[in-house]
């Protein structure tokens, strides 16, 4: 349930209150200062706070402490009492953050009425929490080729440090699950994880969602900076970040500190940062649309999230992950892949990368019946058949042109290429697979002019 730290410069006040708690099965701390109640706080933050808006022989008054709690730890619910309330200092309170005001003398049930909200507030807030990292928190790296194998040997040198973090790739290759992964792994782990979707959210609206802000109207408001405190922060698709804010985040990285919009006091916060894009930010820095001095910032350890196309190898494991996914969290069948669907879907282009891949499983078993074995002629595929002969494939309008000759040199070059790249350039793999002898498949691939080198940490094939 969680324990409530109960500050009050009235000793009699304190402990009748904490009785009272005692009796509906509460733990409580209690406090007489300011001192001891921000030391209580040190030790270890209460899941509630009663606190006194006036405290004598104390440096800090209710106000003061309560601004400092939500600036630390926010999500900790704090119910204001006081002897001499009014509709000011209510109003005063509620601005700052507390959950709920109550005037001394107080009745004793409209307070526990006030605790239990609270508590259930606070306890929901965190399961809501728990809940939403769990289905956007994959954290979870899959694969076995020699490009995802770089990648996680990068990622795993960088997580127990606190540097910033640079993840390029295109658009569904995993950024977003790689930096995950470096927040699972590190010291920050209990931390919160904030993403900030740079590109969706709207530039008008961008200082006030990272800072946040204060204002009469609607009180204090904190932004995802704060969020973080303690955590990492995550910017996605950081190039499409406002100019006039890419120089705010430039300071904040620089001092760990900022202020809301519309207000005055400086906001410390403790965060690592990692950034992530699909373009080109040196582009992006001579077309005058990117900072240099925060790209210099951000790019202190920049990794390179591999394509798919650069990790074929891996899809058979990806798509059987996906198939196992969508059966636990959806209730679809729980299908295996047959031979001919991994071979498909390793030598089909993927400009949607892993994104991609998921939503074609996804739409697999939403459309498929029974629960056999998902087969190639389920997959979507760039080959047209004819209705009179499934098995007809209609040749392209460049091959269908050729001379017999100069069309099959074409089909094979080509064909050879998709499988060799399919298996991470692994000859001894194709040649099992097209039914070749290795030496027999080596001449073959010379003589269509096909040399293997290394992209990405993988051997992939490409025409001399």
């Amino acid at each position: 349930m969680g324990d409530i730290l109960i500050t009050d410069d009235e000793r009699d006040i304190r402990e009748l209150i904490a009785e009272i708690l005692h009796d509906e099965g509460y733990t409580t701390r209690l406090a007489g200062t300011s001192d001891q109640c921000m030391s209580e706080i040190a030790k270890a933050p209460p899941a509630l706070m009663i606190l006194d808006i006036w405290l004598k022989d104390s440096d800090m008054d209710g106000i003061d402490i309560l601004k400092s709690v939500k600036r630390d730890h926010p999500d900790i619910p704090i119910v204001i009492i006081s002897g001499h309330g009014n509709i000011e200092i209510a109003v005063a309170a509620i601005k700052q953050g507390a959950y709920d005001f109550i005037e001394k003398p107080f009745n004793i049930d409209q307070l526990l009425v006030v605790i239990r909200r609270a508590m259930e507030t606070s306890r929901l807030r965190r399961e809501n929490l728990e809940l939403k990292r769990g289905e956007h928190g994959a954290t979870e790296l899959l694969g076995e080729s020699a490009a995802f194998r770089s990648l996680k040997s990068q990622l795993d040198k960088v997580t127990k440090s606190n540097g910033r973090v640079m993840l390029t790739g295109p658009a569904g290759a995993g950024k977003e699950v790689a930096a995950r992964y470096i927040h699972a792994k590190s010291n920050r782990a209990q931390g919160p994880f904030v993403c900030v979707n740079s590109a969706s959210i709207e530039p008008e609206r961008m200082e006030e969602v990272l800072f946040g802000r204060e204002s009469p109207e609607r009180g204090l408001e904190r932004g995802l900076l704060e969020e973080a405190n303690g955590g990492v922060i995550y910017f996605d698709e950081v190039a499409d970040m406002p100019l006039g804010t890419q120089s705010k985040i430039l300071r904040v990285l620089v001092d760990q500190q900022f202020q809301r919009v519309g207000g005055g006091d400086k906001v410390q916060v403790d965060i690592r940062v990692i950034s992530s894009t699909n373009r080109d930010l040196q582009a992006a820095i001579a077309a005058g649309n990117f900072r240099q001095e925060l790209f210099h910032r951000l790019n202190v350890v920049p990794i390179q999230v591999p394509s798919l196309e650069d990790r074929r190898e891996d899809i058979p494991l990806l798509a059987e992950h996906f198939i196992g996914g969508f059966n636990r969290t959806q209730g679809l069948p729980l299908r295996p892949l047959a031979d001919d669907a991994k071979a498909l879907l390793q030598t089909m282009v993927w400009p949607g990368n892993v994104r991609q891949l998921k939503n074609v499983i996804e739409r697999v078993l939403i459309l498929g019946e029974g629960t056999d074995e998902i087969s190639a002629r389920e997959l979507p595929s760039t080959e047209e058949r004819t209705s009179s002969d499934e098995d007809r494939v209609v040749l392209s309008g460049g091959l269908a042109t050729l001379p017999l000759r100069e069309a099959r040199e074409l089909f094979e070059r080509e064909y050879l290429l998709t499988q060799i790249n399919r298996f991470g350039g692994n000859i001894s793999r194709t040649a099992a697979f097209v039914g070749m002898e290795r030496s027999a498949l080596h001449r073959k691939l010379k003589s269509l002019g096909v040399v293997t080198s290394t992209k990405a940490g993988a051997r992939v094939a490409h025409v001399e």
